[in-house]
Formats: structure tokens, sequence, C-alpha cells
């Protein structure tokens, strides 16, 4: 039985060319270049063929514990049997046509997979999307000891973030005013959430008086299809004063101070007693001569 014209059919799995193709050379409408331009024909124009592809936007996806994002499934199949997105998430189909469907995952609690895939021409094809989930700096805990310091004197300024995920992701930057006085990265596990800290000492300059102390914390998601997350901290002040004397050296120096006024008064107590005596005695002998 012939085969209609235009279409295809597979007979114990080899392709059949078209039936336009196995016409006689003399009734083909190309003449004695019917079977090469309708080979070439076939080669430009395949039809549907049998080779197609799935795509996934976005490509990579980061959310906040409890988020929801919208995830696009698409295939360039022109009529799939079947397509969907399989996940462990809450998922609601949005929008779809025939090549396309777009999904709503909401609840995103964890790190997770989730698969786009279409069936076409009785074949299936995935395409996987890796959904991370990051807890951005949100408390940042940042503390002076002591906030009252001498000039000359060390302090030590701590900036803490509890809770922080991807912590290899993180760099706390202490800062006086705007000059930088640290910079620190961290590494860790990836899938936990982890705290931090950075920890500066330096000697206290008379200018720290009049300079805010703050703690910045950049959060970079781009190598996981995110942004560039930004926190500072409340400012915070150091109270800087000038050194005054030990408390033991004022006592020595006041004691010596009285011993010395009391050792030079009897002294002079002494001289002058001495004169009045010496004068009462010369007086008494003038009398006595007279």
């Amino acid at each position: 039985m012939g085969l209609p014209s235009g279409r295809q059919a597979h007979v114990g799995g080899p392709r059949l060319f078209p039936a336009s193709l196995w016409m006689p050379l003399e009734m083909s409408p190309f003449g004695c270049w019917g079977l090469p331009t309708a080979l070439l024909a076939l080669f430009c124009c395949p039809g549907s063929g049998e080779e197609f592809e799935v795509h996934m936007y976005p490509e990579q996806l980061v959310v906040e514990p409890g988020g929801s994002q919208l995830v696009n499934c698409s295939t360039s199949c022109a009529n799939p049997k079947t397509g969907g997105l399989e996940t462990t998430l809450t998922k609601t189909l949005n929008q779809s046509g025939p090549q396309w469907k777009q999904f709503l995952v909401s609840n995103i609690s964890q790190d997770t997979v989730v698969h786009c895939h279409f069936t076409c021409f009785g074949s299936q094809k995935l395409k996987s999307l890796n959904v991370s989930v990051f807890y951005p700096p949100k408390q940042m805990l940042l503390k002076i000891q002591p906030t009252w310091v001498a000039v000359g004197k060390s302090f030590t300024i701590e900036c803490h973030v509890p809770d922080v995920k991807p912590l290899e992701s993180l760099t706390l930057t202490l800062l006086r005013g705007k000059e930088t006085l640290c910079n620190k990265t961290f590494t860790g596990e990836k899938n936990d959430t982890q705290g931090a800290t950075a920890t500066h000492k330096g000697m206290a300059h008379r200018e720290d008086g009049r300079h805010n102390f703050s703690c910045h914390a950049r959060l970079d998601l781009r190598s996981r299809g995110g942004d560039i997350i930004h926190h500072v901290s409340e400012p915070q002040m150091l109270k800087v004063y000038e050194p005054t004397p030990d408390n033991q050296m004022v006592v020595i120096i006041s004691v010596v101070s009285v011993l010395l006024f009391l050792f030079v008064t009897s002294i002079l107590l002494c001289f002058i007693l001495g004169q009045h005596w010496r004068q009462r005695r010369m007086g008494a002998y003038g009398v006595q001569d007279a």
C-alpha cells in the first residue's frame, strides 16, 4: 500500500521517505532532478523531527524562607504531548500555552531541586533548577568595649550576625566614619545557618571621639542567581578622654606634700622659738650687768 503524499512512516524502525520520492523519475515534476531536489528539501526542512529542547526560567533561584517564585517551563517541540513541573514544594499552574507553562512555587523553606519535563515524539526530556534558601544579615549586633577609654588605651569593636546563609557569601566590614578598619570573609557549610563575628582591636586617639563606628554586611548572591544584599548596623560612639594621674600616685604625692609641709613648719617653729629664747636670755644678762 502506498503512503500518503507528504507524510512519514516508520516500518520496523527505519524512516521511510515521502511517497512522492517513490514516483518514477519521468513522473516527478522535477524531471531528472526530482530525487536530489527532494532529498535536499528533506535535509533543509526536516519537518517536525524528533529533537527538541526543554528550558527553564530562571536558570537559578534564590529566595528567603517561606518565599514564592514564578517558574517558567518551555520547549522547542511544536506540539508536546505532556509537560509539567515536578517538585516537593507547593505549586500552582499560573498560565500556559502550547509550548510553555508557568507555575507559582511557594512555601520554599529549604534548598531543593525542581524539574521541568515535556514529552514529544514518544521521548521525555527534563530540565532541573537548583533552588537555594538564604538568610539575610538583618540583625547586626555592634559592641564597643570599653565605651569610655583614655587616649592611648586599647579598645575592641565586635560585630556579630546571629543567623546568616550562605556564610561563604558574607563579608563583614568594620568602619570608623567612612574609613575601613577591617574586612572579614567567611567559610562554612552551604546548607547550614550560622553566626558570624568580626573583631577589631585598636588604640584610642583624640579624634576617635568625633566619629561614628558601624558594621556593614555584604551578602553576595550573584553566583546563585540573586543580587548583592547590604545591611548596616546602628552607629555607635566611642567616648575618649585625656588620661589623669593614677590615684595611688596622687595619694603618695599628697602624703609627701603634707610631710614636707610639716617638716618645714617644724623647722620654722624651732627657729622662731630658738630666736625668742635667745632674746629673752640676752635681756636677762643685760639687767644683771646694770
